[in-house]
């Protein structure tokens, strides 16, 4: 997620929610609301397991029946009160896009599949900070116990260079390095088998070292101009120069481990199926997870055209840092990478809270 130019927070980072009038939310009227009921469906069991203010809400919610976008949007207006969102004062953010890759690969090692996507080893130690000091409420690390002491797991180009090669930890071997590393962007994603068969593989955990954003790397160094960086420009340009995608795969030090997941997928954050198009990764810092978002950008493809809809909040991301930042899950497929790829627009979004 965020592969293209992620921001690191700033310690200035404030989250500002003004109330305001649906009248006062864009495009608001025009939406199909009924659209992004299927999402919050999913959400509103952690929502009422986190607060009671959800109760009522996700009760009324099970009596609303699916499709009717006239019923959906006076659910919203009877149940929610719009804020407007800024970055202490700031109200534009940075939005991009991902989705959910395809990739080729095999259970065993052999013949072209030679590059592994790990499972989640079973030394690394997640640790939610904000669980020892309230004001690093949504922080994290991970590492591995040495001796009575956290330390940092492996970076990425140890990884590479075999650091986990033997432990068994091996859950597929794909048969592209590049292809693999744009799935930990990612989070999930598909692996065909050779028989024809589908593997879905979600995210199981991060080595907790901090994103690098690659794409900012290669404008920085003139290897692409700022106006041109896309997903679809940097993958061509790793193509076109594989020792040295190499190395610069090798500077972001984060690695993500992956788990197979049977059934509705990717799975977000919130531990709930994404959903096309409708569901957002946030900053979990500055906005509760399964929260009602109005997203207020302009369209990936045709940035003449805006792109104005409901979404839910139900992920996170390595690059996606900041109260006014986030990261639109468009769905797998052709389509979706030409929409995750090419988007990185400049935007705004409403929280909707719970009376």
């Amino acid at each position: 997620m965020g592969v293209l130019t992620a921001c690191a927070p700033r310690v200035t980072d404030k989250l500002i929610l003004a109330p305001v009038s649906f009248d006062q939310v864009p495009g608001w009227a025009a939406d199909d609301h009924a659209a992004a009921l299927p999402a919050l469906r999913r959400s509103c069991p952690s929502n009422v397991n986190a607060s009671a203010k959800w109760k009522p809400v996700c009760a009324a919610l099970a009596a609303l029946p699916d499709g009717d976008r006239h019923r959906a949007r006076r659910f919203f207006e009877k149940w929610f009160t719009p804020h407007r969102a800024s970055n202490g004062g700031e109200e534009q953010g940075l939005f991009t896009g991902y989705f959910e890759p395809e990739l080729h690969g095999a259970r065993a090692r052999g013949g072209r599949y030679t590059v592994p996507l790990y499972a989640r080893p079973p030394d690394l130690v997640a640790v939610n900070l904000g669980k020892f000091r309230e004001k690093l409420a949504g922080e994290r690390i991970a590492g591995r116990v040495n001796a009575g002491r956290l330390e940092p797991f492996e970076t990425r180009a140890a990884i590479d260079k075999g650091a986990l090669a033997g432990r068994g930890l091996e859950l597929l071997w794909v048969d592209d390095a590049i292809d693999a590393f744009f799935l930990h962007i990612q989070g999930s994603g598909r692996v065909v088998t050779p028989d024809g068969g589908t593997v879905r593989v979600g995210y199981a955990a991060s080595n907790g070292h901090p994103y690098f954003a690659i794409g900012r790397d290669l404008v920085a160094r003139g290897a692409i101009p700022v106006e041109r960086i896309s997903m679809q420009s940097i993958r061509a340009w790793m193509a076109a120069h594989p020792a040295a995608a190499r190395d610069l795969m090798a500077r972001n030090p984060s690695y993500i481990f992956f788990r197979e997941i049977n059934g509705d997928g990717p799975i977000g954050t919130q531990g709930v199926a994404l959903t096309p198009g409708r569901s957002l990764a946030v900053d979990r810092v500055f906005i509760g997870l399964g929260s009602p978002v109005w997203l207020d950008t302009v369209d990936p493809l045709d940035p003449a055209r805006a792109l104005r809809r409901l979404m839910i909040a139900q992920d996170t991301g390595g690059a996606i840092r900041g109260p006014v930042r986030g990261d639109v899950f468009w769905g797998h497929g052709a389509e979706a990478a030409r929409r995750a790829g090419q988007m990185k627009s400049s935007g705004r979004y409403f929280i909707l809270l719970p009376k």
